[in-house]
């Protein structure tokens, strides 16, 4: 006769079911994140296999997030309704097919075509793994699993840099496009196997809401001052590194800044480590801190506003620590967007949690668009919009084009705050000023002996 399951080992199988799920949805992300940034370093591969320049390279990734952007409500909404295991198990098969038809490509319409089909697979991806880790983890938990996903999905960034660059100069384009098409397959299907939508005895989450409804959903949660911060957050944060990291940093670094292709690399692989780094940092600091988000978001745009202006006032070429400094700061703007869907967590009731990261998702890739598309125009109009016509002046001038952006971010956070304060104080919590703040923190700090954690009330967030 067996003996009965004890309740700690049902907790304990619980856990290692939440940790199997995690990490099968975090693979996901990586080989998401991969065919996202796939045409990082093969910028000037793509423009001699199709015979384009900038603009028309800056295309195929604006089409991309343009198409990721216009997904993320419907996406979101389709989460609410469907469950996010099947967008996920969807995003992995549409990229596949995306990659395979880009590794067969001779025609410029049929790249453009495949980088639709990945946008429209990535837009399907990162939001459903998201609700999925907000499913299975408590709520303290899910700010540093929510970074820690975008930590794993920065290996992705890894590959697309290194593993994927060392096949296109040796086995060739279709081989190396057709390697990422088969991981996306294989994400799908490890998807289909392990990923549930929720724990064993949980309630379903699903949504059988009404068109009407979900309309009324939408509304309100923009209403909330709270998801507008969050807005806004990922407006302001993530699209100096990902025009960076995706398509501009490359040519940037090579043919303006004149480092090699292995320093250039070696570059892009740090903007990926500190990424990846700081993730855990900031969704740390957000679990202890949740009052003080704002700071954190303001510091990490202050930050690669100055490290660009540096770089772009520098006489000349910049010296190798100044770009090195610029890379580690660009790649903090990642893990910061993050503590946009933070916000619409706390802000948003479950039946329209969907939505609410979906919109937030958005501006990310909508500032992402504009900037990747307008560095791509400005080098066109200045005469120096192929790989021949590169200079450093010409780039100086593109990536000034980020500075709007950056104060229209600001603006959106500051009033957002005020508003998202005031309705915090309608429901009894007041924020306490920074110089109260860290007053209140010390006394508190000494008063524990110096060991144990903030509490809410004296939190420096």
């Amino acid at each position: 006769m067996s003996a009965p399951t004890r309740p700690a080992d049902g907790a304990a199988s619980a856990v290692r079911g939440a940790w199997l799920v995690f990490a099968v949805g975090a693979a996901a992300y990586v080989v998401t994140v991969a065919n996202r940034t796939s045409l990082a370093a093969a910028g000037l591969e793509a423009q001699e296999r199709y015979a384009i320049g900038a603009g028309t390279l800056s295309s195929f990734a604006v089409l991309q997030f343009l198409v990721y952007a216009l997904l993320q409500v419907p996406v979101g909404v389709l989460i609410d309704r469907w469950g996010p295991r099947r967008l996920v198990v969807l995003g992995g098969a549409t990229m596949g097919a995306g990659q395979l038809l880009l590794a067969l490509s001779t025609e410029t319409w049929q790249a453009v075509l495949a980088r639709v089909l990945v946008g429209a697979g990535d837009a399907a991806t990162f939001t459903s793994v998201i609700r999925i880790v907000t499913n299975w983890f408590p709520p303290h938990r899910v700010p540093v699993m929510t970074q820690l996903v975008g930590l794993f999905g920065q290996l992705g960034q890894v590959f697309s840099v290194l593993p994927l660059v060392a096949l296109l100069h040796g086995a060739g384009w279709t081989p190396a496009y057709a390697g990422l098409a088969a991981f996306s397959v294989l994400a799908a299907v490890l998807s289909v196997l392990v990923l549930r939508d929720v724990p064993p005895g949980a309630p379903d989450p699903r949504s059988r809401r009404g068109a009407r409804q979900v309309a009324g959903d939408l509304r309100d949660a923009l209403r909330h001052p709270g998801t507008r911060l969050g807005l806004w957050t990922h407006w302001a944060t993530p699209f100096a590194g990902n025009a960076f990291a995706v398509l501009w940093g490359y040519p940037f670094l090579v043919s303006g800044q004149g480092l090699s292709t292995g320093a250039a690399g070696a570059l892009l692989t740090l903007y990926t480590v500190v990424a990846a780094g700081t993730g855990p940092l900031m969704g740390t600091l957000v679990a202890r801190h949740p009052l003080r988000r704002s700071w954190i978001v303001l510091t990490v745009v202050a930050g690669q506003a100055v490290a660009w202006a540096a770089v772009l006032a520098w006489p000349g070429r910049s010296p190798l620590a100044l770009l090195v400094l610029l890379v580690v700061v660009l790649g903090t703007g990642v893990p910061g967007s993050m503590i946009g869907f933070d916000y619409a967590r706390t802000s948003n009731p479950a039946h329209r949690l969907g939505g609410a990261t979906g919109m937030t998702n958005v501006m990310g890739f909508a500032s992402t668009v504009v900037v990747v598309l307008a560095v791509g125009v400005v080098l066109d109009l200045q005469g120096a919009g192929s790989p021949g016509a590169y200079s450093l002046g010409a780039f100086k001038l593109a990536f000034a084009v980020q500075f709007p952006l950056w104060a229209l971010g600001v603006v959106g956070i500051v009033v957002s705050r005020r508003r998202t304060r005031e309705l915090l104080a309608r429901e009894g919590v007041v924020v306490p000023r920074m110089r109260e703040a860290v007053r209140r923190d010390a006394a508190a700090r000494r008063a524990r002996g110096g060991g144990a954690r903030p509490g809410r009330d004296d939190a420096l967030t």
